[in-house]
């Protein structure tokens, strides 16, 4: 059994609490990170995350802030185009096509795309360098006691962390947010959605595309090449019983739906690798502070996989859990900084939440209706340049 002095324990050691780790470090706090798990660092590994993520530029700001970009920068893919393209029936038919070009924005991409496996191994490797981070994986947090100014947690395997704050990015089913007696509210779609990777026969130029049919996206994003061959990173989403069948077809009856339901847009597309499947619902948690402890990433918001919303907002709660730590300096953890982070980032939550829950709605359904509703809105977001630029920045983060 071992004790452990910090200013912030960490529960969670997925990418959010990775980042979470390496942000306070980098401004001067010291930090205890403690996870369950130990990295699953290889896209072969059981259990490894075959997702992508999409970082937005707020997001790489954070990481260029941090010196974390120098480490992923090698493995990413810049997102120069957004294409929506919807479709009806079976086989798909494309009814329009819009892409959104990231020049409306400014000089940069809107994005870089990673594998989060990838992710994780590069911060992974990165966490074990720095002196203020001390990274406990294997040890997941059990019990925790709040005090006026300062918190005691016990780990699962008997180590004790004493602390002036503790942050939640342990996952939906966040175990210290449950101690610390938050509450959620969950919608359920019926939904799952698939993610993998593919290799493709023609160029996807560093074009990010969402082909609309019923059951939700077929969202195809850029990587770098896998031997010489160009590749992305494909999110399926489904009702169920879909997905199931799919997750289980073999490779060769696989490829032919994925060719089908991409309107054959990169021509043949080859499975790499495993294929992963998740549960599609929008959860989020009912306070984003409780005492000493603060919620972030799934723990606070867990989102349906749309325009690369999810992640992202959760590094959006860090950079203001940050920035308002900063500010505070020896009120660390206390009310006033608390009360000042879920000011911060309630609302901001609760609109994308929202916004993300009627868009799964209408891009999934097969009704008449909601498909003429889900052309008109693409044409209309696409065509008046003010709009376009409002929902291109709102989709980039807070102001």
């Amino acid at each position: 059994m071992t004790d452990y002095t910090a200013d912030i324990f960490i529960s969670g050691g997925g990418i959010a609490g990775q980042v979470t780790a390496a942000a306070f470090a980098e401004a001067g706090f010291t930090v205890v990170m403690a996870d369950p798990f130990v990295p699953v660092t290889r896209a072969t590994d059981d259990a490894s995350d075959l997702r992508s993520t999409a970082f937005l530029r707020p997001a790489r700001q954070l990481f260029d802030r941090i010196g974390l970009w120098p480490l992923l920068a090698p493995h990413a893919k810049p997102l120069d185009q957004l294409a929506v393209i919807d479709t009806t029936g079976w086989p798909p038919e494309i009814r329009d096509r819009r892409v959104f070009q990231s020049d409306d924005m400014g000089d940069e991409p809107f994005g870089w795309n990673l594998m989060n496996w990838v992710v994780r191994r590069e911060i992974w490797s990165y966490l074990q360098q720095q002196d203020r981070i001390e990274a406990l994986y294997g040890a997941g947090f059990r019990s925790i006691v709040q005090r006026t100014s300062e918190i005691f947690v016990t780990l699962t395997n008997g180590d004790r962390v004493r602390a002036r704050m503790g942050i939640a990015a342990d996952g939906k089913f966040s175990p210290l947010r449950e101690a610390a007696g938050i509450t959620v509210s969950t919608t359920r779609y019926g939904q799952k959605s698939l993610a993998f990777t593919v290799t493709h026969d023609l160029p996807h130029d560093n074009i990010s595309t969402e082909i609309y049919n019923a059951g939700g996206p077929f969202t195809i994003v850029p990587l770098p090449d896998i031997d010489g061959m160009n590749a992305s990173a494909i999110v399926w989403m489904n009702e169920g019983p879909r997905a199931v069948e799919l997750m289980q077809m073999d490779i060769a009856a696989f490829e032919d739906a994925m060719f089908t339901r991409s309107t054959g847009l990169l021509g043949r597309m080859h499975l790499k690798g495993n294929r992963s499947i998740w549960p599609i619902i929008t959860q989020t948690a009912d306070a984003l502070v409780a005492g000493r402890i603060a919620v972030v990433a799934e723990a606070a918001h867990a989102l349906p996989p749309i325009g690369a919303q999810g992640l992202n907002t959760s590094l959006n709660d860090v950079i203001a859990l940050l920035e308002i730590a900063e500010r505070s300096g020896q009120a660390l953890g206390d009310p006033a900084m608390m009360r000042a982070y879920e000011q911060a980032r309630a609302s901001d939550i609760s609109r994308r939440a929202r916004v993300i829950d009627l868009f799964n709605r209408v891009t999934r359904s097969s009704d008449g209706v909601m498909q003429a509703v889900r052309l008109i809105g693409l044409k209309t977001v696409h065509d008046v340049s003010p709009m376009r630029r409002k929902v291109m920045r709102a989709g980039l983060g807070p102001n």
